[in-house]
C-alpha cells in the first residue's frame, strides 16, 4: 500500500485509466480520467469511488471502533483464517494471483489473504476502510478503495479470484450483487460468497422481530445502549448455549463467541459488534441454499458447491 499502483482502477463513467492529477500524490489529491473528465479524490491513501453518506454508514462506525478485536493478528487464535479456507478451499500460497475482495470492513480476512502473497485488491462502501488501512496499509500487495459493490471502478473479467463474505445479505438487491462480484471474475477464475441463510430456524431470531425498530434508531445511540447491556446479558448467553448449542443460542437477544476459545475481553468486544450489526444495518435479507446455487447457474458458472457454513451458506464456482 505504500507503493500503491492506481492504473488498475478505471473511470466509473467510460472505464478509461485514471491518472493522478498535477500535485497530487499516493495520499492525497485527485484521480482523472482524461477521456471523460471525472475526478476521484484520494483521502489519507485510499481512493474514494463513492460519498461518505451512504446506507452502509453504521458499518463505518463499528469498524472504526473495533478495528482489531476480529483480526486473527489480535486474538492469536486462527478464526478468520479457519473461515476463509474453509469457504474457499483456496491453498496458502497465492502468489501472482489477482484477488478482489469485495466489502472488507476493518480487513479480518485482508489480513488472511494478503499472507497468501496475492495482489489484493479491497475495498468497503463505507469508512470501514480507514480501520483496515490502519490494519493493513503497511503491504505492499494491498490495493485498498472504497467503493460500490454495484459499480467498481474495473473493466470486467479482471480478477483471477472475487470474495465477498458477510456482505451480500446487507446489500439492497443480493441477486444483483452476485451478478456485479461474478463480471470481475476472469474467464477460468473462481467466486466464492457466503450469506445469511434463509430458513425457518435461522428466522427465528429476535434481530427479526427487534430491527424494525433498531435499524431507524441513531447509530451512535443504538451503539451506546448495546454496549451497555451486552456484557450483563453475556453470562445469561453462555448458559444458554452450553445447555442446547446452536439453538440456545438463537434464545438470547445477543450474540456472544467463548465458544471459539476468545478471552473474556475480547469475546465481550465481539459480542457488542457482532449484536450491533444484528440490528443495525439498514438490510438484512437472507438467502436459501437453491437461491444461492441458481445465481450461478444462471451466471454460467461451473463446478458449484453450494452448503451451509459457519455464517450461513457458502457458494463456490469457476466462470467458464
Amino acid at each position: 500500500m505504500e507503493n500503491s499502483d492506481f492504473t488498475s482502477y478505471r473511470s466509473l463513467c467510460c472505464r478509461s485509466k485514471l491518472h493522478l492529477t498535477e500535485h497530487s500524490d499516493e495520499c492525497n489529491g485527485q484521480l482523472c480520467c482524461s477521456k471523460c473528465g471525472n475526478l476521484y479524490v484520494i483521502v489519507n491513501s485510499i481512493p474514494r469511488f463513492v460519498s461518505s453518506d451512504n446506507y452502509a454508514h453504521s458499518f463505518g462506525y463499528q469498524w472504526n471502533i473495533h478495528r482489531k478485536t476480529q483480526l486473527d493478528s489480535f486474538t492469536g487464535l486462527n478464526i478468520s483464517k479457519d473461515r476463509l479456507t474453509a469457504g474457499t478451499q483456496w491453498p496458502d500460497d497465492l502468489r501472482n494471483q489477482r484477488i478482489l475482495e469485495a466489502g472488507s470492513g476493518a480487513g479480518r480476512f485482508t489480513e488472511v489473504l494478503l499472507a497468501t502473497g496475492a495482489d489484493v485488491f479491497s475495498f468497503d462502501y463505507s469508512l470501514a476502510v480507514e480501520a483496515n488501512f490502519l490494519n493493513n496499509g503497511h503491504s505492499k500487495n494491498l490495493h485498498l478503495f472504497q467503493g460500490d459493490i454495484y459499480n467498481m471502478p474495473f473493466v470486467e473479467g479482471t480478477f483471477d479470484k472475487v470474495i465477498c463474505f458477510g456482505v451480500i445479505q446487507h446489500t439492497p438487491d443480493p441477486a444483483q450483487t452476485f451478478l456485479s462480484l461474478a463480471k470481475q471474475v476472469r474467464p477460468g477464475g473462481e467466486l466464492v460468497i457466503d450469506v445469511y441463510r434463509h430458513d425457518i430456524w435461522a428466522c427465528l431470531q429476535w434481530k427479526y422481530l427487534l430491527r424494525p425498530f433498531t435499524k431507524r434508531a441513531d447509530k451512535k445511540k443504538l451503539y451506546k445502549l448495546i454496549s451497555r447491556l451486552v456484557p450483563l446479558m453475556l453470562p445469561v448467553a453462555r448458559i444458554l448455549r452450553k445447555l442446547a448449542g446452536r439453538v440456545g443460542a438463537r434464545l438470547s437477544p445477543i450474540v456472544e463467541y467463548s465458544h471459539l476459545g476468545l478471552s473474556p475481553a475480547v469475546n465481550r468486544d465481539w459480542a457488542v459488534l457482532d449484536t450491533f450489526d444484528m440490528y443495525s444495518p439498514e438490510y438484512d435479507l437472507p438467502q436459501t441454499l437453491a437461491t444461492v446455487k441458481d445465481w450461478f447457474e444462471k451466471a454460467e458458472f461451473v463446478d458449484v458447491v453450494v452448503k451451509n457454513g459457519f455464517n450461513g451458506v457458502v457458494g463456490k464456482g469457476r466462470k467458464t
